[in-house]
């Protein structure tokens, strides 16, 4: 079996994930900036090309960046949050090469996506927000795309991944805003200054969804997020029946597990 742990910020992931992987000490985990067969956050997909150049433009990196690189179907995969420097140029540069955001075509960004899972033959693995998160929010806050688009999308990804051993462990939310204000406070530096919030707001106030609807704050914010709970779940639903666990964030107990 294979394990998709899904959710919104601060759910409570990380902390499922890690009770899953104590339960099957002999799986593979994969978290966010990992190199995920399924899934490719906080990684830039590049050319060949493009990668000797980036080896040669950040030549003291090179070791470190050849340990974090691999090659996948004619590209190279770089998991670029892995090396540690101080030049924030390269991660700056690196960031322009991932797949989301809309980075990519629609088009390029769905045969991206559908062939890497279709590709993938994996079994015993656990993954930490590698179905919904990414893609839906790309979908959503770069594409305007509607919940239609989306399930449009989602039904190619249940149809690929028929046959393969998965099971989707979601995390509910029952009150978003106290959540979030939770891992506000956690991700602030000594002095109790914020340093993951405002990079979340001005990401959602800057998006094309947040300009095209007139939107901005944490009101807005937390609009959207409650909306793609409701859309990943009706997803879970619909499109994943018999695949799927609910489990209520920060309220399930072992029996629940």
């Amino acid at each position: 079996m294979n394990y998709l742990v899904e959710g919104l910020q601060g759910s409570g992931k990380s902390t499922l994930v890690g009770k899953l992987q104590e339960k099957y000490p002999g799986y593979t985990v994969y978290r966010e900036g990992d190199y995920s067969p399924i899934e490719l956050a906080w990684c830039a997909l590049v050319s060949k090309e493009k990668y000797e150049e980036i080896l040669d433009k950040y030549s003291d990196l090179k070791h470190q960046i050849e340990e974090k690189s691999h090659e996948e179907n004619g590209n190279v995969i770089v998991c670029y949050t892995k090396v540690q420097t101080d030049r924030h140029e390269f991660y700056q540069e690196l960031e322009e090469y991932e797949i989301y955001n809309g980075r990519k075509s629609l088009d390029e960004f769905r045969s991206i996506v559908l062939n890497r899972y279709k590709r993938w033959e994996g079994d015993d693995s656990i993954f930490e927000c590698s179905l919904f998160q990414n893609t839906i929010e790309d979908m959503i806050l770069y594409r305007n795309a509607t919940d239609e688009e989306i399930f449009e999308l989602y039904k190619e990804t249940a149809k690929t991944l028929e046959g393969k051993k998965i099971h989707i462990a979601y995390i509910k939310t029952e009150d978003i805003k106290a959540n979030i204000d939770v891992i506000r406070k956690e991700r602030s530096d000594d002095k109790g200054n914020e340093l993951w919030f405002p990079l979340m707001l001005q990401f959602f106030d800057n998006s094309p969804f947040a300009k095209a609807n007139n939107v901005s704050g944490e009101q807005a914010l937390m609009d959207h997020l409650k909306h793609r709970q409701e859309l990943e779940i009706r997803l879970c639903e619909e499109l994943f029946p018999g695949k799927y666990t609910i489990l209520i964030s920060k309220g399930y107990d072992q029996t629940d597990f």
